[in-house]
């Protein structure tokens, strides 16, 4: 342990990548007992390296990284470097002329850069500068990291402002006995929340019962959730114990709750307000101390309203009510999450696939994902099956997955849809179709663009995230349309 200008550095690991690795000479001399020190000259013998030694920082040369980013760009570089060292801060190293390219690629993702010849106090400076930058969010990860046991939580390491806020709710309702109402879209990762929640509880080493209620027909949904006695109804030849008898003490999980039958609603209310309830076709009180998580991925407010669900029961489920972003909203996630399920088909599966290749991930990031994590889960399970190399390429994923999806038709409405999903739909084609037009018309150019739509930069940065929308695809259109 050495400390370096007030910082404590713990021998960290840097990786160079450069044609002339006696640019190094300096740096090695000097900062060798302070830094662990590595080198490659290509940037695809440096990514079998990082997989074994996981350097914390690497400096690439500029003109390897621009070489790199020719067939795609330098999102995607550093996308594939990320998923293989998901914490690395990226460094460019560059002559005086190219400058301003380095600030460019900078901009574009990388977290510093260095000019050429090295110096040890400036490479020192870089990196301490990093260490400062980060230093809440490496706290708030640490915290995380001895709360939240590693190995089953790994989805937990989010780049989102969405899901940071998230699990920071998770966190404070977890040690309580509150009732939890978990929404999002189908694929959002309700399920895994709630087994999260549980895992974080007072209960979390009694059981964790998950019930589908859309699953269960509707004649039996009572049956299941609070069993029955024998006799009870034709086919009841002897008593049953229901979910929330077996799931005493411990926690249960009501998935698609906004499905459940009025009279299952009666009793799942008397549940909650009392801690009692009766098997069918029996009269003993039974005594339920059980935590209750509920999810739906419709709108429970709207079906109250529409006299579906019971006023008193949804108030009561609604107590800490926490909304999981779509995968949409959280696309700066995708490579970690990639990385995630990969490591898991490696561990089910005799096969060693290493890593996505650049322009699968370019597709995912601009993809809207209408199935959420599932969908990627699925889309990556196929192309593994596939895949005969140690890299998932681009023709085992489905072809609409590379394709910008057609403008839509004006006027084309799904009758079939709901007047809030309608409008929803509709209000996001006008969104796209607009800052598509700005964009166009201002050549890309952000601050431009941000004004004429009259809104700030970084709301508009936020609405092209959501949009798939992208500057370097509209770089001189304005001109060309004239």
């Amino acid at each position: 342990m050495t400390i370096d200008k007030g910082i404590i550095t713990l021998l960290k690991k840097l990786h160079f990548i450069l044609k002339q690795t006696d640019a190094l000479k300096g740096i090695q001399d000097n900062l060798s007992s302070v830094y662990h020190i590595d080198s490659n000259r290509q940037l695809s013998a440096a990514l079998q390296v990082f997989r074994r030694s996981r350097p914390e920082f690497v400096f690439v040369d500029i003109e390897i990284l621009q070489q790199a980013a020719a067939e795609s760009n330098y999102k995607a570089v550093f996308q594939t470097i990320s998923l293989i060292c998901p914490n690395i801060s990226i460094i460019v190293m560059a002559t005086p002329k190219l400058l301003p390219e380095a600030v460019k690629i900078v901009h574009e993702g990388a977290a510093s850069y260095l000019t050429y010849p090295l110096v040890p106090d400036e490479l020192r400076l870089v990196i301490n500068s990093i260490i400062e930058q980060t230093r809440a969010e490496s706290e708030l990860d640490y915290l995380r990291e001895q709360v939240w046991q590693e190995d089953e939580f790994e989805l937990l390491h989010t780049k989102s402002p969405a899901m940071k806020t998230v699990f920071e709710n998770i966190r404070a309702v977890a040690a309580t006995k509150s009732t939890v109402l978990l929404t999002g879209e189908t694929g959002s990762g309700k399920g895994f929340t709630a087994r999260l929640i549980h895992r974080l509880s007072l209960r979390k080493n009694e059981r964790f019962i998950e019930v589908h209620c859309g699953a269960i027909p509707d004649t039996l949904v009572e049956s299941e959730m609070f069993g029955h006695e024998k006799g009870a109804f034709t086919g009841a030849i002897k008593r049953k114990l229901g979910k929330f008898e077996i799931a005493r003490n411990g926690t249960i999980f009501l998935d698609e709750i906004g499905t459940i039958t009025p009279p299952a609603q009666i009793k799942l209310l008397q549940v909650i307000q009392d801690g009692v309830f009766h098997r069918v076709g029996g009269e003993e009180d039974i005594q339920s101390d059980v935590r209750i998580i509920a999810a739906t991925n419709i709108d429970l407010k709207q079906l109250r309203d529409d006299k579906l669900f019971r006023s008193d029961l949804y108030y009561r489920l609604n107590v800490f009510p926490v909304e999981l972003p779509p995968l949409k909203e959280r696309k700066e996630d995708i490579p970690q999450l990639a990385e995630l399920f990969l490591a898991k088909l490696n561990t089910f599966h005799s096969k060693d696939i290493a890593e996505v290749h650049p322009k699968v991930l370019e597709a995912f990031l601009a993809y809207s994902w209408p199935g959420n994590i599932r969908e990627l889960e699925n889309i990556l399970e196929r192309a593994y099956i596939l895949e005969q190399t140690s890299i998932l390429r681009p023709q085992n994923f489905p072809v609409e997955l590379f394709t910008y999806p057609p403008k839509p038709m004006p006027g084309t409405i799904n009758h079939n849809l709901t007047l809030s999903e309608v409008r929803k739909i509709e209000l996001g084609r006008i969104e796209h179709n607009y800052l598509d037009l700005l964009l166009t018309t201002c050549n890309g150019k952000i601050n431009a663009t941000a004004a004429a739509a009259g809104i700030t930069t970084r709301q508009l940065h936020k609405l092209m995230k959501k949009h798939a929308l992208f500057k370097e695809n509209y770089k001189n259109t304005g001109e060309a349309r004239g």
